[in-house]
């Protein structure tokens, strides 16, 4: 089941963090690296990025996707 949820909300997750790669390295090339997990544009990012892929497979679950 969370094999399922995890297939099902990998967009999201995916998209949260390409997403977040492309806005903060821009953000970083200017200069502004303060909120940077690490100072890293990646870390951030794939920080974020988990963060979409959980809160996508909670709102699956519950609004009953997987059936």
């Amino acid at each position: 089941m969370l094999a399922g949820l995890a297939v099902q909300s990998a967009g999201a997750g995916i998209g949260v963090f390409v997403g977040c790669l492309i806005g903060l390295s821009i953000r970083k090339r200017g200069g502004k690296s303060e909120g940077l997990i690490g100072g890293s544009v990646v870390l951030t990012s794939t920080v974020a990025g988990v963060l979409g892929l959980i809160s996508m497979m909670v709102f699956t679950y519950l609004s009953g996707g997987m059936r």
